[in-house]
């Protein structure tokens, strides 16, 4: 049994579930979120809550409990409060500078980086240019919108430099001279 799945999901104020054939719709103050929901599962909506309820008792059902509670459980989270990531930018001459709804990257090439921020995403740039924080109610498109970020200049394995998320720890290789 699924201990995640048996949690019921709070409803706060001014969100509103629409159920469809095979999906459903999260409106709240920041945005609507739609996705249809696994096949084997069921939600029960009430007035503060709901609940996702495996359709029945299988492997696959009980498999699929879970994961859909958690996806519901972001968007409700999602469309109220919203998510941030950080990014941080190690190396000398890196940075990066917002331009209205358009980021700009000196990452070490010969030119500076333009990338156009999703509609729907926010981004914060702090400390003279190395962190960055982009905001949005997605959770699954900031983590794809922070995954292509990192990858303008992925974390170098030898001194570190480049663009990774906060908290991110590298395995440093030690080079040549260290082997002697």
């Amino acid at each position: 049994m699924s201990r995640i799945g048996k949690k019921p999901i709070p409803l706060p104020a001014g969100v509103k579930i629409t159920l469809t054939d095979g999906g459903l719709t999260v409106t709240g103050p920041l945005g609507s979120l739609s996705r249809p929901l696994p096949p084997r599962v069921r939600l029960e909506v009430g007035d503060a809550e709901a609940r996702v309820v495996p359709v029945d008792n299988s492997r696959l059902s009980r498999s699929a409990w879970g994961l859909a509670r958690t996806l519901v459980n972001n968007m409700v989270v999602g469309v109220t409060q919203g998510f941030s990531k950080v990014l941080e930018i190690v190396g000398t001459g890196y940075k990066v500078e917002a331009k209205g709804e358009a980021l700009s990257f000196s990452l070490g090439y010969s030119h500076p980086v333009e990338f156009r921020l999703p509609p729907g995403f926010s981004a914060t740039v702090m400390e003279k240019g190395t962190r960055l924080e982009l905001k949005g109610f997605d959770k699954e498109q900031l983590g794809q919108l922070c995954a292509n970020l990192r990858a303008l200049r992925p974390p170098d394995a030898y001194k570190g430099k480049g663009v990774r998320l906060q908290g991110e720890r590298l395995r440093k290789k030690v080079g040549k001279a260290g082997g002697r």
